[in-house]
């Protein structure tokens, strides 16, 4: 099953109207909480994002962020740097699990990276977002996966075209 999961899960950047029903949700957010964190500190929070308005608002956050313009929903991952270190990698496990979730129940997702991006020049994606959800300054913003019904159909990943030469046995240089 998993096998299957990770082979068919692709990037969508284009939704239906159609939203997702809410206990698709709630399962693709308890699939979230149960990441696993550095010394079990979960330093995560979600915001969920329904509301066109504010949709449309995150969709210019940064370049290439217009997944947003379509999609019925977005997960706003927050970290908490105060928490542990490791906030950035704990956030993107949550996100894997949240994108394979998404795949799971049928779903489409696309990851919007904010930290480190520029919403503007001078001007932060991170900062953007802040405002616009009201989030406070003690919580970092990681990325905004966008999520939905898809209205494109991408073909599985093809295994023949994987950079098998990127895997190294025993030692770097030597060929699995």
């Amino acid at each position: 099953m998993i096998d299957t999961l990770l082979h068919s899960r692709r990037t969508v950047r284009s939704f239906t109207e159609r939203k997702p029903e809410e206990e698709t949700l709630r399962t693709i957010m308890e699939g979230a909480l149960m990441a696993p964190s550095s010394k079990g500190s979960q330093p995560w929070e979600f915001v969920l994002v329904t509301e066109r308005e504010r949709l449309d608002k995150l969709s210019v956050a940064k370049s290439n962020a217009n997944a947003l313009e379509t999609a019925p929903v977005a997960v706003v991952i927050l970290g908490d740097p105060e928490k542990t270190d490791v906030w950035v990698e704990d956030c993107a496990i949550a996100a894997t699990h949240i994108y394979l979730g998404a795949e799971d129940l049928g779903l489409g997702s696309c990851w919007i990276q904010i930290r480190n991006r520029l919403h503007s020049p001078g001007s932060s994606a991170e900062q953007y977002v802040r405002d616009v959800l009201e989030i406070p300054s003690s919580m970092a913003v990681a990325c905004i996966i966008a999520l939905g019904y898809p209205a494109e159909e991408k073909q599985a990943h093809d295994r023949n075209r994987l950079p098998m030469g990127k895997i190294h046995k025993e030692r770097f240089g030597s060929e699995l």
